[in-house]
């Protein structure tokens, strides 16, 4: 089995490396070694709620600070317990059902209940 990562354009695992960069044989997108790696690093460290503890899929969780609800009335209260989170990249790392509907959140606003 390959060690080597699949691309991060095209998502196939054709890959090898040339260098000090990886290449892709199918879409010929090029990226660093390093790049790479600290991107595995990150991968591995996981999501930590705001006491450092790693969240996985399915935990619940407690909201720390009250939150406004963009583009609506809603506030979401400090002590809601918000159970069976999903774990999702990008900005805001944590998926979930409330009572007031589905919410993408920030993983610096949660502790594991």
């Amino acid at each position: 089995m390959s060690t080597l990562p699949a691309c991060p354009q095209c998502t196939l695992e054709n890959t090898y490396q040339d260098g000090n960069n990886y290449v892709c044989a199918d879409c010929g997108y090029e990226w660093p070694v390093q790049e790479a790696e600290q991107a595995d690093e990150n991968a591995v460290a996981g999501v930590k709620d705001a006491n450092g503890n790693i969240l996985n899929d399915g935990d619940a969780v407690v909201l720390i600070k009250d939150l406004k609800v963009k583009g609506s009335s809603i506030t979401l209260k400090v002590g809601t317990k918000i159970k069976g989170i999903r774990i999702v990249g990008g900005d805001h790392e944590v998926d979930c059902r409330t009572d007031a509907g589905n919410f993408m959140l920030k993983a610096c606003y949660l502790k594991k209940a």
